[in-house]
């Protein structure tokens, strides 16, 4: 899934503005998850009405107050905004685990050509390996909420990492012998 954005900088929605721009990096926050391509703009209402809707759909899943372990789910803010201020004023209120793409990005506007995006708002998930799962989602998430994403799983085929504890998601180290040899096996490429 990295390969989208390999040769990219994807910035973290957070107040430091971390950007993400290692292979490493990229590879350790998209891999073996369902990706959420969310292409949207702060001046159009519709999109307006759409995010709390969508934030909320992504909290319920990723954020340890809701669930046990957390989805294994990314979300790319992909911003069809005409201004950075723009663009960063409708970040303002969303989560911080939220990934996007710099303003000065041409990759913004070739992922709009590349999935077909037609209207604002767009949710285009993929699944791990970068295919296409679903080209527009928004109306999923709206009808069905965080209930989507268990069909969204199973149609992926994503291999579920709940054996794992989950403050060990993203570097574990060895609790036993035969732990390597666990992880090994499970391993998804």
């Amino acid at each position: 899934m990295a390969a989208l954005f390999s040769g990219r900088v994807l910035i973290r929605n957070n107040s430091d503005q971390d950007e993400l721009d290692t292979e490493e990096e990229l590879s350790r926050r998209l891999e073996n998850r369902l990706v959420l391509l969310f292409f949207g703009a702060g001046d159009c209402p519709r999109c307006q009405a759409f995010a709390p809707v969508l934030k909320d759909f992504f909290v319920r899943l990723t954020d340890e107050f809701y669930v046990l372990r957390a989805a294994q789910l990314a979300l790319v803010y992909v911003s069809q905004d005409p201004t950075e201020e723009q663009q960063d004023q409708f970040l303002r209120d969303m989560p911080k685990k939220w990934l996007f793409l710099p303003f000065q990005d041409d990759l913004r506007m070739d992922l709009g050509r590349r999935f077909s995006v037609e209207r604002l708002p767009a949710v285009v998930v993929l699944k791990p390996g970068g295919d296409v799962l679903t080209r527009d989602a928004a109306d999923e998430i709206r009808r069905l909420g965080p209930a989507c994403f268990a069909n969204w799983q199973e149609a992926a085929e994503l291999l579920d990492r709940s054996f794992l504890q989950p403050e060990d998601l993203d570097d574990p180290a060895p609790r036993s012998l035969t732990e390597p040899l666990r992880r090994r096996k499970y391993r998804v490429d």
